[in-house]
């Protein structure tokens, strides 16, 4: 595509006036960790002001000065003026291969203009900076040709081998999003354990500090409430019934559907089990969650291990409406929250 294979930005053409922008992710950076949701078909991507240092809009770094432009034009009716986004991510275990996920616009559907383009404030070694976090949409675009490229290369964008839906955008606005439903399936032992070093130091480090903790599995039942909460704001409360008659469950709470006025609310039970990573979950530990829940309840069971296969199983083709929060995705909550590195994660656990 004639721009380079490095991450990050590459775009053809001057920032403000780009033929088209190449978004390179490896969907692994521990402090701005980029996503792809297939199920809504977005793609969520972080700036390239990463480090502090420099201000938000820092000349020498165009990302964020293109994404602040881009996303500028939407909303003033000049769809005309983006140039098409071709997001790739790299192929795990594969070197320098990368996969092409997808022809992007900036915004969704259902996102207004204050919410597709965020300036987010983060700490790194006691250094506050801002960053910007952006909400793609990945077209429902099955075919690229590569005349179309050619056509790009010379400045023209809408010619008879555009894309339908990218023209359609640009016409309309309307926003045709490639989404892939994910199919129901339990996750396998490997696929809930820790998926790097980080995760694995994240996991560790919990498990040892509660080892040494007074009240022990007590004291990680309060932490597994704190990160429910963290993983979705939507949980209103969450508090930790009394551990010598906690009747199969460690902490009940609310979880609010609506905004303001217009919400209902729905009860919830959690069950926490801080394993060892090798360690996994079975039949009886998911059960005595299970055989708690009422009518019009769910549950959350939070584990820094796995549950096994056997059970796993159960919960899906039973359709019991438990969620399964096993070792990574704890480390995923608390890394995407700026938790994760040693000394911060070890203060945020002493309110434990």
């Amino acid at each position: 595509m004639k721009c380079g294979n490095q991450g990050g930005f590459r775009n053809t053409g001057t920032v403000e006036k780009a033929k088209f922008c190449v978004l390179y992710s490896e969907l692994t950076h521990s402090d701005w960790l980029d996503e792809l949701n297939t199920e809504h078909g977005q793609f969520i991507y972080f700036g390239d002001n990463r480090q502090p240092g420099s201000q938000l809009l820092d000349t020498k770094k165009n990302g964020n000065l293109m994404l602040k432009n881009t996303f500028d034009c939407p909303h003033s009716g000049r769809r005309a003026a983006i140039p098409p986004f071709f997001i790739f991510t790299k192929l795990e275990n594969s070197g320098r291969s990368v996969v092409f996920r997808g022809l992007a616009v900036p915004g969704s559907l259902n996102l207004t203009q204050s919410e597709d383009l965020i300036a987010i404030w983060k700490s790194i070694k006691g250094e506050r900076f801002q960053n910007y976090k952006a909400i793609f949409t990945i077209l429902n675009v099955p075919i690229i040709k590569r005349e179309w490229l050619r056509d790009l290369d010379v400045s023209t964008k809408l010619t008879v081998d555009t894309p339908s839906g990218f023209k359609k955008w640009i016409d309309e606005g309307n926003y045709e999003a490639l989404i892939a439903p994910p199919s129901v399936g339990y996750r396998t032992v490997r696929q809930q354990q820790p998926q790097n070093q980080e995760e694995l130091s994240c996991i560790n480090a919990i498990k040892e500090y509660f080892e040494m903790h007074a009240q022990g599995a007590y004291a990680f039942e309060k932490c597994a409430s704190a990160i429910a909460q963290l993983m979705d704001t939507n949980i209103i409360s969450c508090d930790n019934t009394r551990h010598w008659r906690d009747g199969g469950r460690d902490a009940t709470g609310v979880y609010r559907i609506g905004f303001r006025s217009a919400y209902t609310d729905v009860d919830f039970s959690l069950e926490a089990k801080c394993y060892k990573i090798e360690i996994g979950c079975g039949v009886k530990e998911t059960s005595r969650l299970i055989a708690r829940l009422r009518h019009r309840q769910f549950g959350i069971f939070v584990t820094t291990s796995y549950v096994s296969l056997q059970a796993y199983k159960e919960i899906l083709e039973d359709r019991h409406p438990v969620l399964i929060l096993a070792a990574t995705d704890i480390a995923k909550i608390l890394i995407s929250k700026g938790l994760a590195e040693p000394t911060t994660l070890f203060i945020w656990l002493r309110q434990f």
